[in-house]
Formats: C-alpha cells, structure tokens, sequence
C-alpha cells in the first residue's frame, strides 16, 4: 500500500518503511509526526482519490534526523555595471521513516460520502 502526501509544498509518495526527507517541520522533540494532508491512496484492495484529500486517512513517520541539503550558489550580475553579488543557501531538512498509513473504517467512509 502506498499514498501520496504533501507537505511544503511539494508532493511525497511513500509506503511503510520509506525514509524520506522533507523541509524541517516546527514538532516537539522525540515526537511523531502524522499528515493528514493525504491526497491519495492505494494497495491492498483500496483504491482512494482525494477531492482534494482523503478524508480520515493520516501518514504517521517518525524522526530519525535533522540534516541540512546541499548549498545552493546564487550570483546575480548585471552587465557593464560592476554590480555582482554571492549569495549562498542550505535548506533544513527533517528525515523521515515512514511508519503506518491509516485509512477510516468503511463505515465511517460512507458516513462522509453522504
């Protein structure tokens, strides 16, 4: 079974026991994170599209760790001028491992639809 989620503005497709990295989120330490923004999901006989997510369906992942991407190197130049300036970025990324995806009961699916 496998969903797509989204977080900071970009889109995930995990399963149970991805690792996955995402920017840094504002969690407690030692905490689980769980997204509710679950956009899709599918396997094991279930087949769900969210308009636009999937109501009840939540992604739990716990923190393995905090780490940094790569550094990004930003020149702008403007020609004839002696204008140039460096700049240099690293976003904070959090790595993930993907515990448990949880859909509601079908009762409680049906319940929505009405």
């Amino acid at each position: 079974m496998f969903a797509v989620i989204e977080t900071g503005g970009k889109q995930y497709r995990v399963q149970a026991g991805d690792v996955i990295e995402v920017e840094r989120l504002a969690r407690e330490e030692g905490k689980s994170v769980r997204f509710e923004r679950v956009l899709l999901v599918t396997g094991d006989g279930v087949n769900e599209v969210g308009n636009p997510t999937v109501a009840g369906a939540v992604v739990s992942a716990s923190p393995v760790a905090e780490t940094r991407g790569p550094k990004i190197r930003v020149f702008k130049k403007k020609r004839r001028k002696g204008y140039r300036r460096t700049a240099g970025h690293r976003q904070d990324l959090l790595r993930l491992k993907i515990d448990d995806i949880q859909l509601p009961s079908p009762a409680a699916r049906r319940e929505d639809e009405r």
